[in-house]
């Protein structure tokens, strides 16, 4: 699995806006500014986190973003999914349930079964608070 330039500019934006939660609505030129990332790369970003329903967008003077959620309800894997879509890492998994024809005799899919077990699991288990907090899940085993 490979996150795109969408998916990591999404969560650092995301844990910008987790960083200055209590300031209310915060302009995307110092979102762009503190993350030094194009303003206009950040509003092609936008619609993904709003489809999603993890930002709250105000329009006109003091307007800008916000969490949508507390930090500490706003997990990775929220995020990452709305950039970049399904996290199974192979095709055959991405619908539920499996439409593959070989799904019934496939050797390998409990193996990607597992690892998208893991994936989820993972990422489910950070919050933007954790990030913000610096304790992400690095203690996490398998």
């Amino acid at each position: 699995m490979k996150i795109s330039t969408r998916g990591r500019y999404s969560l650092r934006m995301m844990v910008d806006l987790a960083q200055h939660y209590s300031e209310g609505y915060i302009a995307l030129k110092d979102i762009s500014k503190r993350q030094d990332i194009s303003k206009k790369y950040l509003e092609q970003i936008i619609p993904f986190l709003n489809r999603s329903g993890l930002l709250i967008t105000n329009r006109g003077h003091m307007g800008g973003y916000k969490l949508a959620k507390a930090p500490s309800e706003i997990t990775v894997k929220d995020i990452i999914e709305s950039a970049e879509g399904n996290l199974a890492p192979v095709s055959c998994m991405e619908n539920y349930p499996n439409e593959c024809p070989r799904c019934a005799d496939c050797l390998t899919l409990p193996v990607y079964t597992g690892l998208y077990k893991v994936i989820n699991s993972y990422l489910s288990g950070i919050t933007l608070q954790d990030i913000i907090s610096g304790n992400p899940a690095d203690d996490y085993c398998i």
